[in-house]
């Protein structure tokens, strides 16, 4: 039989155990390729939060920090302060990152901390049922918004993102998705730049992942990723959004 891929090295051999036709089993491998194609294996720490990132210590096998709901980059700043040497990275998806844990992420962007933020955004609170979360779109329908978010009520979806960028302290934004393989490449790229940068000491990066969720959403997977390019990546944008080091040269 011929061989479909290789298995990441970084990846363990627990099969996965997301929804199908989740996005984070993509993410979780393009995560381990980089980190295998970088050779930082045993000086990588990840940190994952509260939600279904929670389960990423069953499927990388390196080195995984669980902490409370939101708090990945006040752990990531510790982390990296008392053991510079290594590569610290959070995973984090929207309900924990643009919600709870808004004021960490602003204030560990503000102060330029050198780890990198690999932020998950598929529009829903997705382990807890599938309620409206910070980025889920105008009109969209979850759990907590039956008949679509109405912003008189609940606000504008909030663009991560573009609201960090705007911080002195950070080096390098990209918003990527998994939805096609074009894009997948483009994601890995991403991915492998933010930890470059890391590793150079260039400091804050983060790169946003626009993620399918199938079940959440009420859809077939092939309907999810056809979702986010017709409708998701329309309010979230695809492309770079800030690096200081290509502006300067």
């Amino acid at each position: 039989m011929k061989k479909v891929f290789d298995r990441a090295k970084s990846l363990k051999t627990a099969p996965f155990r997301y929804c199908p036709g989740c996005g984070h089993s993509l993410v979780h491998r393009l995560i381990a390729e980089s980190i295998d194609a970088l050779g930082i294996a045993e000086k990588v720490i990840g940190i994952a939060p509260v939600g279904c990132a929670v389960f990423a210590y069953d499927y990388w096998d390196f080195d995984i920090l669980e902490v409370a709901h939101g708090r990945p980059p006040a752990v990531a700043t510790a982390l990296k302060r008392v053991m510079s040497d290594r590569i610290i990275f959070s995973y984090q998806g929207d309900g924990d990152l643009a919600a709870i844990g808004t004021s960490e992420i602003i204030h560990a962007a503000n102060r330029g901390e050198n780890f990198s933020v690999f932020f998950i955004n598929n529009a829903t609170y997705g382990m807890t049922g599938g309620q409206m979360a910070p980025t889920t779109i105008t009109g969209q329908k979850t759990t907590t918004t039956p008949r679509g978010r109405d912003v008189k009520s609940s606000g504008y979806p909030l663009h991560v993102s573009e609201l960090l960028s705007s911080i002195e302290g950070v080096s390098y934004i990209e918003r990527v998705s998994v939805d096609s393989y074009k894009n997948l490449v483009a994601a890995k790229r991403a991915i492998e730049k933010a930890f470059r940068y890391q590793i150079e000491g260039k400091g804050f990066s983060l790169v946003e992942i626009l993620s399918p969720c199938p079940t959440d959403w009420g859809v077939s997977p092939t309907a999810a990723t056809e979702w986010i390019r017709t409708t998701l990546s329309h309010v979230y944008p695809l492309g770079l959004i800030k690096d200081i080091f290509r502006e300067k040269n």
